[in-house]
C-alpha cells in the first residue's frame, strides 16, 4: 500500500492546500476589502461631517451684511439659527432611526439635498418668514439628516470597541478640518462675490455628501465582521424605554443641552460680537477657522483618553474647562489677540464632547441602536443651541450687549461639569464574542 503523503496538514486535519477555498485569491481579497473596510468608512465619515460642520459653522459669517442689506433685527436672525438648531435637533433622532431602520447612505443622501436646497434659498429670502424657513427648517433639517448620529453610529459598528473611542474622536476631527477650512474660504468668497453667491457655490459644495455616502451603507441589523455584535434589545422601542429608566442617559442629556448652548451663542454671535468690539470681519473668519483647527487635536484627544479613562470624567474636565475660559474672556481686553486666543482655547474643548458622550452611549447600551440613541441626546443638544442662538439675538437687542449670555455660559458649564460624576457608566449587558 502506498503511504499517504504528507501537504501540511496536522492529524486529523485535511491539509490546506495553496488551491483550497478557504486559500483562494478570492478569499484573500475579500479579507483584504473586510480588514480596511472601517477605515474606507471612517474616512468618508470624516469627508461627510467636514462639509457638514464646515458649511454650517460658517453660515454666522454672513449675519452682519445681511443684516445691512435687510435691514433686519439681530433678533430675527438670532431665532432663524434657533429654529435651524431645534430643526437639527428634531431631524437628528428621526434621521438615526430612519439610518438604523434603511441603511445610512439613504438617509445621508436625501440630507444632502435638503442641505443644499436650504443654503441656496437662504440667500434668496426676502422676508424674515423666509429666512426662518430656509435658514433655519430646511438647513437644520438637512443638517440633522447627515450629522453625528447618523455618521458616528454607523463608524461605530464597523469598529471592535477597543478602537471604537479612537474612530469616533478622528471622526469628529474631519468635522473641524471641514470648519478650518471653510470659514476663511466662505469670508473670502463673501467679500468678492457677495453671500447670495457664496450661498450657491456652498449649497454645490454640500452635495459632495452624496458619493460618500455611498460607502457608509450599513444599518443596525448588518454589523462588519470587525465589530463586536450588540446583543441588546430587540426593536427601536424596546432600545429607547431601556435607556430612558437609565438615570446616566437623562444625565447625558443634560449635559449635552449645555454643549448645544455654548456652541450656537459662539457660532451665531461671534461675528457680530467682533463687529460690536470695533475689529475687522476677518478677525471673527479666523476666529471660526481655529476654532476647527484646534478641535482636531481636541477631539482626538478626547477620543484617545476616552479609550483609556473613564468617559465621565473627561466630560466633566471639559465643561468645567469650557466656564474657565469664559470667565478669563469675560474680563480679558476685547483685541484682536483676545478673540482669536478665546477661539482657540475653545476649539481645543468645541466637539471633544462628541466621541466621548457618544462612546459613553455606545458602551452602556451597545452600538446596534446608537444612531436613535445618539440622535436623542442631540436633540437635547440642539434644544440648547436654539437657546443659545435666540438669547445671544434677543439679549443684544434688549441691552446693547453679550455680556449676560456670556455668564450664563459660565453658569451652564459649571452645571455640566457636576452633573456627569454621577453617572453609570457600567455595561447593561456583556457582548457577544465576535
Amino acid at each position: 500500500m502506498r503511504p499517504t503523503q504528507n501537504t501540511g496538514g496536522t492529524a486529523g486535519t485535511p491539509p490546506h492546500r495553496p488551491d483550497s477555498p478557504d486559500n483562494s485569491p478570492t478569499r484573500q481579497t475579500i479579507l483584504r476589502a473586510t480588514k480596511w473596510f472601517p477605515w474606507l468608512v471612517l474616512l468618508c465619515g470624516c469627508l461627510v461631517l467636514s462639509l457638514n460642520l464646515g458649511v454650517r459653522q460658517s453660515l454666522g459669517l454672513f449675519i452682519p451684511d445681511m443684516l445691512t442689506d435687510t435691514g433686519w433685527t439681530a433678533t430675527t436672525f438670532g431665532l432663524a439659527f434657533a429654529i435651524q438648531n431645534l430643526m437639527w435637533g428634531i431631524s437628528a433622532p428621526i434621521a438615526g432611526a430612519l439610518a438604523d431602520r434603511f441603511g445610512t447612505t439613504r438617509t445621508l443622501i436625501v440630507g444632502a439635498f435638503i442641505y443644499a436646497l436650504g443654503l441656496y434659498l437662504m440667500g434668496t429670502s426676502t422676508s424674515p418668514g423666509e429666512l426662518h424657513m430656509t435658514a433655519g427648517v430646511l438647513i437644520g433639517t438637512g443638517v440633522g439628516a447627515t450629522s453625528f448620529p447618523v455618521v458616528l453610529a454607523a463608524i461605530s459598528r464597523v469598529f471592535s470597541p477597543a478602537k471604537r473611542s479612537f474612530a469616533l474622536g478622528l471622526a469628529s476631527a474631519g468635522g473641524s478640518v471641514g470648519q478650518f477650512v471653510m470659514a476663511p474660504t466662505s469670508q473670502a468668497l463673501n467679500s468678492s462675490m457677495g453671500y447670495v453667491t457664496t450661498l450657491t457655490i456652498l449649497a454645490a459644495i454640500s452635495m459632495l455628501i452624496i458619493p460618500a455616502a455611498f460607502a457608509m451603507n450599513g444599518k443596525a441589523e448588518a454589523n462588519s465582521p470587525n465589530a463586536t455584535p450588540d446583543m441588546g434589545p430587540q426593536g427601536l422601542i424596546a432600545a429607547f424605554h431601556e435607556a430612558r429608566k437609565h438615570r446616566g442617559f437623562a444625565l447625558l442629556n443634560a449635559g449635552f443641552f449645555v454643549c448645544g448652548f455654548h456652541i450656537a451663542v459662539i457660532a451665531t454671535h461671534l461675528p457680530t460680537f467682533t463687529e460690536l468690539c470695533g475689529l475687522p470681519r476677518s478677525v471673527a473668519a479666523e476666529g471660526l477657522a481655529l476654532i476647527g483647527l484646534f478641535n482636531i487635536v481636541g477631539t482626538l484627544t478626547a477620543g484617545w483618553a476616552g479609550g483609556k479613562w473613564p468617559k465621565k470624567y473627561a466630560l466633566s474636565f471639559v465643561y468645567g474647562m469650557r466656564a474657565l475660559v469664559i470667565i478669563v474672556f469675560i474680563f480679558s481686553p476685547k483685541t484682536s489677540e483676545t478673540i482669536l486666543l478665546f477661539s482657540a482655547s475653545m476649539g481645543a474643548l468645541w466637539l471633544s464632547t462628541v466621541p466621548l458622550t457618544s462612546g459613553l452611549i455606545a458602551q452602556v447600551f451597545g452600538p446596534r441602536y446608537m444612531a436613535t440613541l445618539f440622535g436623542i441626546v442631540m436633540l437635547s443638544h440642539q434644544i440648547g443651541a436654539f437657546f443659545g442662538a435666540w438669547m445671544g439675538g434677543l439679549v443684544f437687542d434688549l441691552t446693547g450687549s453679550f455680556d449676560g449670555v456670556w455668564w450664563a455660559s459660565v453658569a451652564l458649564g459649571v452645571f455640566a461639569a457636576l452633573v456627569h460624576l454621577p453617572i453609570d457608566d457600567k455595561e447593561l449587558r456583556k457582548t457577544a464574542t465576535a
